[in-house]
């Protein structure tokens, strides 16, 4: 007889265990037994709790966009009202240590390639996308006025771009790098709206 309450513990260690060998295959050729064994179970267990492969990506997907909205959320409850430093909390939060570690960077990039082809992955992808931008135009309304839908698809894009070039480089991704690549090309357009 199963113990009660170990569902919710096995689905958690079978999503770590997707965003790390996720992150460390870099691909998404990444079978439902590798991820099994890294949390401890049969892949029958993994398979029993999830069903397929792509609903274990899935659920690690959701798993990382629920850490990364609630960083942001913090980080902007933290920032105040003002809309420079909200919008540097976006960023900052974007690019945290929990949500720019390597396993995080390859489950982000694995995710953009099972949206192409999985409905629900793309939905997700759209949802953190209009959260983002939403998050963004905030800010930019305030700053640049009626260039804000241009400068936050700008930064939207340049965040996809730092996340990918991170993906690529050796060694540990580079947080405040990643950060200062943004906040130049913020302050670029700030500069240029005055």
């Amino acid at each position: 007889m199963p113990k009660l309450g170990m569902e919710p513990i096995r689905k958690a260690a079978l999503v770590q265990a997707t965003i790390v060998e996720l992150g460390r295959a870099g691909s998404l050729d990444v079978t439902v037994s590798q991820i099994a064994k890294r949390a401890g179970m049969s892949s029958a267990l993994a398979h029993h709790y999830f069903g397929s492969k792509e609903e274990i990506f899935l659920a690690a997907m959701r798993h990382v966009l629920s850490l990364y909205g609630a960083e942001v959320r913090g980080a902007l409850a933290l920032a105040g009202a003002e809309p420079e430093p909200r919008l540097q909390a976006i960023l900052r939060a974007s690019f945290s240590p929990g949500n720019f570690r390597r396993e995080a960077v390859g489950a982000w990039l694995n995710f953009y390639v099972l949206a192409q082809t999985v409905p629900e992955a793309r939905r997700l992808l759209a949802v953190y996308q209009r959260r983002l931008r939403s998050n963004l135009l905030v800010s930019l309304r305030a700053l640049v006025g009626d260039r804000a839908e241009t400068v936050a698809a700008g930064i939207g894009a340049l965040v996809d771009g730092v996340y990918l070039r991170e993906a690529l480089k050796e060694g540990p991704p580079d947080s405040a790098q990643a950060v200062a690549t943004v906040l130049d090309y913020v302050a670029a357009e700030l500069k240029q709206q005055k």
